[in-house]
């Protein structure tokens, strides 16, 4: 509830004074005016620590927030208007009507106040997300530089080992072929041998049978 979490050190100005134009960026760190003992916004703080008056409406928008209470024994209404919890404006009443258009007055007015932090927090959201997704793309980025290194290296390491491979046929090939021409001329010999051999058992048959006759 407002009430309950209202601070007791509210921020404090006179009760007809003008809504600031501009909105300082950090309203938290602002300097807070003491609340004159003799004020709407005094007589409503101690009302609300005493809880002589009743919330009926409360709005927020961002760090400010309007509220509409009600102080039945008298039946007044008290507006207010408040950044974090700090009393701006108070608005004392005993019109319901025009208790009700103040309020929403108020209210109109802290959705103008508020747009700026509104869009500021979602600027910082919209910063931080653009953030991550560049270090995730850097991440990204970064492993495929190391596939690509990696891939190179390899594609280097095949092409090497395949020229080795290229080389070590060649030679393979040329010592095939050298051992199959050694293996042709091995059995050139090996069959003019034979057919000498073949001749000499012949001749040799034949001298046998001419000396038995």
């Amino acid at each position: 509830m407002f009430i309950a979490g209202l601070s007791i050190n509210a921020m404090a100005q006179s009760t007809v004074s003008p809504a600031p134009a501009t909105v300082a960026p950090t309203p938290a760190a602002s300097a807070k005016p003491a609340v004159s003992g003799n004020s709407t916004i005094s007589e409503l703080q101690q009302l609300m620590q005493s809880q002589g008056v009743s919330e009926l409406r409360t709005t927020y928008n961002g760090n400010y927030g309007s509220s509409l209470l009600f102080k039945p024994d008298n039946r007044t209404y008290y507006v207010a208007l408040f950044q974090q919890k700090n009393f701006w404006r108070v608005v004392k009443t005993t019109s319901d009507t025009q208790a009700e258009q103040i309020y929403k007055s108020f209210v109109a007015q802290t959705e103008k106040l508020a747009a700026i932090d509104i869009r500021r927090i979602q600027l910082e959201a919209e910063k931080q997300y653009t953030e991550q997704q560049i270090a995730s793309q850097e991440t990204r980025l970064s492993a495929l530089q190391n596939d690509l290194v990696v891939q190179q290296q390899q594609e280097q390491n095949v092409s090497t080992q395949q020229e080795q491979a290229r080389q070590q046929t060649q030679v393979l090939s040329s010592k095939q072929q050298a051992a199959r021409n050694e293996l042709r001329a091995l059995q050139s010999r090996i069959r003019t041998l034979e057919s000498q051999q073949t001749m000499m058992d012949n001749s040799s048959f034949s001298g046998d049978k001419t000396t038995s006759k």
